[in-house]
């Protein structure tokens, strides 16, 4: 099956709206629609923040269920029926996914999934202690919410981040329609945003070594790049700029040299700056006294003359 054509037809998707409308009594314009048969999609956030969510599936995804019960979905009110359309002559089962862990999919089938839990919308600001454990030192959740806030996402984005895990998954969330291209130079760093991507059942990061001509080739073209900056950086911003002359940039750092060797770099490829924020953030511990976490500079860049 080609990764964005679907197995379910228009007229097919239509007549499983309808059936499952009537079924359960809802509205169609209450429910929500994602075809897994079109593309790897990232299931798992979905049901997380909508309560009636149509799902349309086929054999590519035997675990099926398994997998949400392990994701801690398993309360979940199930209605599923295996076919193409609602018209086969299979029975719809009702029942709760922790019931159909032993189940697998073995074809064509259409489920309504109802999570009386649901957020209405995305938490943005996962805390820390939500990411796999390993060999990244993840940025404070309040840093992370305003970094995310700064790329402007849109749910179709194609974005490159360089070393920034969990700004990768946090992005591939509300990008839920667009591709993730995740930079990680090192084999730990990568293993753990690995894990990250099983735990949160992410589909849309690819990783790649680096972002040399040889390791995007064949990707979609990035319009939009987050990059935690090193002395690669100049290449980095080469490279990206050769993929597309429109990129913009956000550029991470906590170290002042890197900050002026950035804003360097920027004026040689003619990069506008348009921000530049210095970021302050102290917590309470249980001691009753303030810890100041490390204070980060985000820089905001596109194409354009230099001001």
């Amino acid at each position: 099956m080609s990764q964005n054509n679907s197995i379910f037809s228009n007229d097919n998707i239509l007549a499983w709206l309808q059936y499952y409308s009537n079924r359960a009594g809802l509205d169609i314009e209450k429910l929500r629609l994602i075809d897994i048969s079109k593309r790897k999609k990232n299931l798992i956030p979905m049901i997380e923040t909508h309560k009636r969510l149509l799902v349309l599936a086929d054999a590519d995804h035997p675990n099926f269920f398994f997998t949400l019960w392990e994701s801690g979905l398993g309360d979940c009110d199930l209605w599923y029926k295996p076919g193409l359309k609602p018209d086969s002559d299979s029975k719809i089962r009702i029942t709760k996914i922790s019931d159909m862990i032993d189940t697998e999919l073995t074809g064509p089938c259409a489920m309504l999934i109802i999570n009386p839990y649901a957020r209405s919308t995305y938490n943005r600001s996962i805390q820390n202690d939500s990411f796999s454990p390993g060999s990244v030192q993840y940025v404070a959740s309040e840093i992370r919410a305003i970094i995310i806030n700064k790329l402007h996402l849109d749910d179709q984005d194609t974005i490159c981040i360089i070393s920034g895990e969990s700004i990768a998954i946090e992005s591939a969330i509300i990008a839920s329609e667009g591709d993730i291209i995740a930079v990680e130079y090192r084999k730990p760093d990568r293993q753990a945003l690995e894990e990250n991507l099983t735990k949160f059942g992410i589909h849309n990061i690819t990783i790649v070594d680096d972002t040399s001509k040889e390791s995007m080739k064949g990707l979609p073209v990035p319009n939009l790049s987050f990059i935690v900056a090193t002395e690669r950086f100049e290449e980095e911003v080469n490279n990206l700029l050769r993929l597309n002359p429109e990129m913009k940039f956000v550029v991470y750092t906590l170290e002042l040299n890197i900050l002026s060797y950035i804003i360097d770099v920027l004026k040689k490829y003619n990069l506008r700056q348009t921000e530049l924020l210095q970021i302050s953030i102290s917590k309470l511990n249980n001691k009753n006294v303030f810890e100041a976490k490390p204070v980060p500079w985000i820089l905001s860049a596109e194409p354009g003359d230099p001001r």
